[in-house]
């Protein structure tokens, strides 16, 4: 039994797309596709988008604090 449910088993992704193919039509999978596609790439462009908000935030950070550390040895000199 734990053979036909391995997700790695080809016959369960045939039997998956003929029930697909069955359930929704052909003309209505690549169109479904291409919306799962697109938000795929909306989803990983917002993710890179905050990595690169949150990269400049810390570099912001670390030059404020180098600022403020300059100022202090120039003011202890």
């Amino acid at each position: 039994m734990y053979y036909i449910a391995n997700p790695a088993n080809p016959t369960i992704w045939i039997v998956v797309g003929v029930i697909a193919l069955l359930l929704f039509g052909g003309q209505k999978i690549p169109e479904m596709m291409k919306g799962l596609g697109s938000g795929m790439k909306e989803f990983k462009k917002g993710m890179s988008d905050e990595g690169d908000d949150e990269l400049r935030k810390e570099k912001e950070r670390e030059a404020e604090i180098r600022r403020r550390v300059e100022e202090e040895m120039r003011k202890g000199s």
